[in-house]
């Protein structure tokens, strides 16, 4: 496409989405690997200077068990999930909000955007309560697992959200909370940003990872648009599994309280986040509860 066309196309998005939210969780390589965080940064500054409000959701589970290592502590999980003890704890927190959090910030504003990191614990952005022992699977039997300072999300409160994006702030949130009784707790980041997004009534929730979508069995084909209940039967089946099912289920979980588009799209090709949003056909798959022309 001639540069103009692709103007011209972009044109009628970048007007239906001014001043509308949306919540973008990051994830997957674009963590770790600088060239592809910087391209990133620079979509969602361009998305902040055509009008869009937009709130960033980090995770960092490698990278944590990469400081781990280099602290000479194991990191542990049991039936493929982290066991998070006091020393976990402490490391998440460094990694997530001392390193994570501050080098996205610095990213935006060198990009010429403004952003300001936060996490799930301040101004009680985030209540969680610890979360139940699990039931996993372990040497072909089942156990229950206490993960140790993890929390299930019981509140939402997105007033420092809304003061920040009313004054052109793009929030950069680490995935921490606190309980009841002021307890931190590490909390899922495809959890969180699906939470947020509903309590901002978010007009999109986009989750950035390392695969191209919901794609077939046979991981020939991506589905550009699949409703609700597709994607359920696309897990039921075992089309989607392992580590796509919390990811997919955090984006129906959205739209089912009532964010009226999620997206799935991979975050390691560059400037997909603005095909996806300002191309007729987008690059990824889109979910919503009924189908709706593209």
């Amino acid at each position: 496409m001639k540069r103009e066309d692709v103007l011209m196309e972009a044109l009628p998005y970048i007007r239906k989405f001014h001043g509308r939210t949306m919540v973008i969780k990051l994830g997957g390589h674009a963590m770790v690997e600088g060239e592809i965080l910087d391209t990133v940064v620079s979509d969602v500054v361009l998305l902040q200077l055509v009008g869009i409000k937009v709130v960033l959701v980090h995770g960092g589970g490698p990278e944590i068990t990469e400081k781990m290592k280099a602290l000479g502590k194991e990191p542990k999980f049991v039936g493929g999930l982290r066991i998070t003890d006091d020393e976990t704890l402490e490391v998440a927190q460094m990694v997530l909000v001392g390193k994570i959090n501050t080098n996205i910030v610095s990213l935006i504003s060198k990009a010429g955007g403004k952003a300001i990191g936060i996490s799930g614990n301040d101004a009680n952005l985030i209540i969680a309560r610890k979360m139940e022992r699990q039931r996993v699977r372990v040497n072909n039997r089942e156990e229950e697992v206490d993960l140790g300072h993890v929390g299930e999300i019981e509140t939402i409160n997105p007033d420092i959200l809304n003061t920040l994006l009313d004054n052109g702030y793009v929030p950069v949130i680490a995935p921490l909370a606190i309980d009841r009784a002021g307890n931190d707790l590490n909390i899922n980041a495809d959890t969180a940003a699906g939470e947020i997004a509903i309590a901002l009534k978010a007009y999109k929730f986009i989750s950035m990872t390392d695969v191209d979508g919901i794609m077939d069995k046979e991981r020939t084909k991506v589905f550009r648009q699949v409703t609700k209940s597709e994607a359920e039967h696309l897990i039921t089946t075992g089309v989607v599994s392992e580590g796509m099912i919390p990811k997919v289920q955090a984006v129906l979980h959205a739209i089912q309280d009532g964010v009226p588009y999620s997206h799935i799209i991979n975050g390691n090709i560059g400037h997909n986040l603005i095909l996806e949003l300002f191309t007729s056909e987008g690059v990824g798959t889109m979910i919503t509860m009924k189908e709706v022309g593209l």
